[in-house]
């Protein structure tokens, strides 16, 4: 049998109660007052010494009007995560931080380990701007200062933040089913009807006609036209998506009105993938298809043929299913290129994903590679103890003729062990096997045994012995070795 997964550690919410309060201006005898209970009492809360009970949580929401998500300890944990990584430019190396001081930061000053997280994304991006900088200077172009700073950063953690749930946008989509009386044998020529019945036509262009266009709305004509070259799948997809856009516009632009997307580029990005989201919903409505993934153990293939849907399509609606009282499995989703390169990322596990650096080699999404087409399965097992069970598979656009750029990309969705076996690719699967050790990226990982290792652990200064060589440069030398 498995061993349990370790479990969380406490939540330490007394230095966030303390900064709300001096934000506020009260003292502890004033908040106390409001909450009911002796100053004493919060005093040894804002020492972490008495914890936080369920009904102290709502009026200290109340008394600040916050949401409860502000005082969630995961998301102390991706800052001190975020931090640990920015720690790891060689750049902090003469400082030996500990990965316990930088925790102990995150704990006691959310908000300044915030605003040094964001000094060190500011100092990367100004880096990758002199480097461009340099680059159009010598080819005589000029620059553009934002052009560094990355949209896709700010809409990935804006649906981090979500948990990739948007409650609003399912509704929609229910409503567009309910509205359009949509029939699921024939939903294509369903989701045509309802664009006419708003007094839109649809077309399909040939290739020729505009290469690399996959859809185009024209305002004028009102138009929607769409690519020969796709799918019927993805002709449903595409039409539901400009139905985001045409009949939830404003809801759009609410949502993306946001502190995280700071950028109108970011807004814009954003107003895309929530479109997305809305689409993915009409294609597979939440219930219909929450019992069908529990029905078919989370059996992709069969998902995609019976909702229409691609591999990729199907693999985040799953990551989506985080409606309270009717959730499905709790997934982590990343998509990458060849060359290692993360294009989409989302967790629900627990796990994270590298921001500045490669992701580790032994994940199997970069061994998908090797075997394109085929879903490969991984036991694994991160530093902190938490085991995993992932699937990865390639996957290739569909679109395009023969001399059309068939770019492949390979997906990897996982799970914690716990639920690993209500997954149909776990049957056969010895779960009880020795796990692939992973991490999140060379310079966060104290593994020095990794044949594939990169860089050196943050935690351990390099140590060269001309005289040796192991299998791992980086290998720590034990003495008498």
């Amino acid at each position: 049998m498995p061993a349990a997964a370790p479990a969380k550690p406490a939540a330490r919410l007394g230095a966030k109660i303390r900064l709300l309060r001096r934000q506020e201006g009260l003292s502890q005898v004033q908040l106390a007052e409001s909450l009911g209970i002796s100053p004493s009492y919060l005093n040894l809360i804002e020492g972490n010494k008495r914890p936080l009970t369920a009904p102290l949580l709502i009026r200290l929401a109340q008394q600040f009007h916050l949401d409860l998500k502000a005082l969630a300890p995961e998301q102390d944990q991706r800052l001190a995560e975020d931090l640990l990584e920015a720690f790891g430019d060689p750049l902090f190396e003469p400082l030996g931080l500990q990965a316990q001081e930088v925790r102990e930061l995150v704990q006691n000053s959310p908000q300044l380990a915030r605003g040094v997280f964001e000094l060190y994304r500011a100092y990367q991006h100004a880096q990758e701007g002199l480097e461009s900088l340099s680059a159009r200077l010598s080819d005589g172009q000029g620059f553009d200062p934002e052009a560094t700073r990355l949209p896709s950063e700010e809409v990935n953690d804006f649906i981090q933040q979500a948990m990739n749930h948007f409650p609003d946008l399912e509704t929609a989509a229910e409503s567009l089913w309910a509205e359009g009386h949509l029939n699921p044998d024939a939903l294509y020529p369903g989701l045509v009807a309802a664009v006419e019945a708003r007094g839109l036509k649809v077309r399909v262009h040939r290739a020729a006609d505009g290469p690399g266009l996959l859809r185009r709305y024209d305002p004028e004509r009102r138009l929607i036209s769409l690519s020969e070259l796709l799918p019927l799948r993805s002709r449903a997809f595409q039409l539901a998506h400009q139905l985001a856009l045409l009949d939830h516009s404003a809801l759009l632009d609410a949502l993306a009105d946001h502190p995280l997307l700071r950028m109108s580029s970011s807004r814009a990005l954003a107003r895309v993938a929530l479109a997305n989201y809305f689409a993915g919903a009409v294609l597979m409505p939440y219930e219909r298809f929450l019992q069908a993934t529990k029905a078919e153990r989370y059996d992709i293939e069969i998902l995609g043929r019976r909702f229409q849907a691609s591999f990729e399509q199907v693999c985040h609606r799953l990551t989506t299913l985080r409606r309270p009282g009717a959730e499905g499995v709790p997934f982590h989703f990343l998509r990458i290129d060849i060359a290692g390169n993360i294009s989409k990322s989302f967790s629900a596990t627990g796990i994270r994903f590298a921001r500045f650096s490669g992701a580790c080699p032994r994940w199997n999404a970069h061994a998908a590679f090797l075997t394109p087409g085929l879903v490969r399965t991984q036991v694994s097992v991160m530093p902190d103890g938490r085991k995993y069970f992932c699937i990865a598979r390639t996957i290739q656009k569909d679109t395009g003729g023969y001399r059309g750029q068939h770019a492949t990309q390979a997906l990897g969705l996982g799970c914690d062990m716990g639920h690993a076996k209500e997954l149909v690719y776990a049957d056969g699967v010895r779960l009880d096997q020795p796990p692939v050790p992973i991490g999140v990226t060379c310079r966060l990982c104290e593994r020095t045994d990794c044949e594939q290792r990169a860089f050196p652990p943050l935690q351990q200064a390099l140590k060269v012995e001309e005289n040796l060589r192991r299998t791992s440069f980086y290998a720590r030398i034990e003495s008498g070795a």
